[in-house]
């Protein structure tokens, strides 16, 4: 049983690394973010683009939708307006797995030395950029750390039988994705797990697929969450997160070959092939809601619109 204690330090670590990491981009950008994301969003487009670019930026969409929520929550935001902003942190939030798909291993003792130095230094800038260091480090250590494990830990039966249904049911997979984000609210967490079974072969890449498209549909619950009690315009932006990724997945989970094709046609790695569908998914899914962004928002005010008793 050592193996999962061992197993969930190293998603302890996962997520430890991924705060320093956001704290440390956050600094070198400025608290300045906020105030830009509210003066940016009067055309989805621009919504779009500034969504990609701080999910990329802060290497996590939640904390995006969070952000977003608390605007829309004080007002500095319509709800209309945030729907290219969640456009754009389904894109940028890709770039964590496409960054986990990289084997840094011989450079996790440098970067946690370097980022030890750095974080001594008098100025922000060099203690921001260590505390990234540190962050990036402690990732690629949490990753080792998977891939070491996963196949101890898919000897034991009651994982074999998971893994079984896991692999033999689309639902099973799917649903393991949702439930796995939602518990621990991390995306990337559930995408690194995945992507070291499947490096060790204890998963296929279309099964690790589908649990990367769950994923995507769970991550939506921190949004909610923030969500709650923070008015109406706060959850029409937490409601549209949710639909948007429902339906995303729900149109492409009958093309996950094609999808896992397309993947493979660009690369020989099992793990870069995951990153890659993570990747053409969200890009796909975005580009297509992003020209109706204003339907869309209208369609979510009238599906989720007050009923005549309240």
């Amino acid at each position: 049983m050592h193996e999962l204690f061992l197993f969930g330090l190293y998603i302890a670590m996962f997520l430890a690394g991924m705060s320093v990491l956001r704290i440390g981009l956050f600094n070198m950008s400025g608290a300045a973010l906020k105030t830009f994301l509210a003066k940016v969003t009067d055309k989805p487009w621009k919504g779009f683009v500034a969504g990609t670019v701080f999910t990329g930026i802060l290497q996590s969409s939640s904390a995006v939708m969070v952000m977003t929520v608390g605007l829309v929550s004080a007002g500095s935001l319509t709800f209309p307006q945030t729907i290219g902003i969640i456009l754009g942190t389904n894109i940028g939030s890709t770039l964590t797995a496409e960054f986990m798909s990289f084997t840094l291993d011989r450079w996790i003792i440098p970067g946690v030395i370097c980022g030890a130095l750095l974080c001594f230094m008098p100025k922000v800038l060099p203690r921001s950029l260590g505390m990234s260091l540190i962050g990036i480090s402690a990732i690629f250590a949490a990753m080792g750390g998977f891939k070491t494990l996963s196949t101890p830990i898919a000897a034991y039966p009651s994982i074999q039988t998971i893994i079984g249904y896991i692999e033999s049911h689309m639902s099973f997979a799917l649903v393991a994705g949702i439930t796995l984000t939602a518990l621990i609210h991390s995306s990337s967490v559930t995408i690194g797990i995945a992507m070291s079974f499947l490096m060790n072969g204890e998963l296929s890449v279309s099964s690790a697929i589908i649990i990367m498209l769950g994923s995507n549909i769970g991550t939506c619950i921190t949004g909610y969450m923030a969500s709650i009690g923070s008015g109406r315009q706060a959850a029409f932006t937490a409601y549209a997160h949710i639909w948007l990724n429902v339906l995303g997945v729900a149109a492409f989970l009958p093309f996950v070959d094609i999808l896992e094709r397309t993947a493979a046609f660009f690369t020989e790695n099992k793990a870069t092939q995951l990153a890659h569908a993570s990747v053409l998914f969200n890009i796909l899914t975005s580009l297509a809601v992003l020209p109706v962004a204003r339907h869309f928002s209208n369609l979510i005010l009238w599906v989720h619109r007050p009923s005549s008793k309240e």
